[in-house]
């Protein structure tokens, strides 16, 4: 399960460490106010202002590739001999995005590096989204809980 995680978060720790180190720095030594971090209608980097967003942009997507994805599945199953199921998480968390960034925020380059393809999906901001979204979380949760309470008793 850890593995899962793990991997499941990768594409964004790969794609995202970075700037937020960057503007921590900035926030720490003064480069940046912490109220500049706040309050703006749109969380992604503006490339004029953000000297890490071409970097950004291209971790993105390698990270966010199911071109990438499938090379590096392919080789992990090649050098164990086995495959790896926990690389899945990494596949669900592509397919998860695709639809879930709009083209005002990264928009998932899944076919990176064939294709710059992307699709115009719903805003994670979308208030219909996120009810929907914490909801199945909610649900999950419960459906886990209650299989090993279950599980347990018997």
């Amino acid at each position: 399960m850890r593995l899962a995680v793990f991997w499941g978060v990768i594409p964004d720790i790969f794609a995202f460490t970075a700037p937020l180190v960057y503007m921590f720095w900035a926030v720490v030594f003064g480069e940046w106010n912490l109220g500049d971090l706040f309050g703006h209608t749109r969380i992604e980097p503006v490339a004029h202002n953000f000297p890490l967003y071409g970097l950004t942009n291209i971790l993105y997507g390698i990270s966010h590739s199911l071109i990438v994805f499938i090379l590096v599945f392919a080789a992990v199953a090649f050098v164990r001999k086995k495959i790896m199921w926990e690389l899945g998480a990494w596949f669900l968390h592509i397919l998860i995005d695709i639809p879930t960034h709009s083209y005002a925020f990264f928009p998932t380059p899944f076919l990176w590096p064939i294709s710059d393809l992307r699709i115009n999906g719903f805003a994670w901001s979308d208030p219909r989204f996120m009810a929907v979204n914490y909801t199945l979380i909610v649900v999950s949760i419960l459906a886990l809980y209650l299989t090993r309470h279950r599980k347990k008793n018997f």
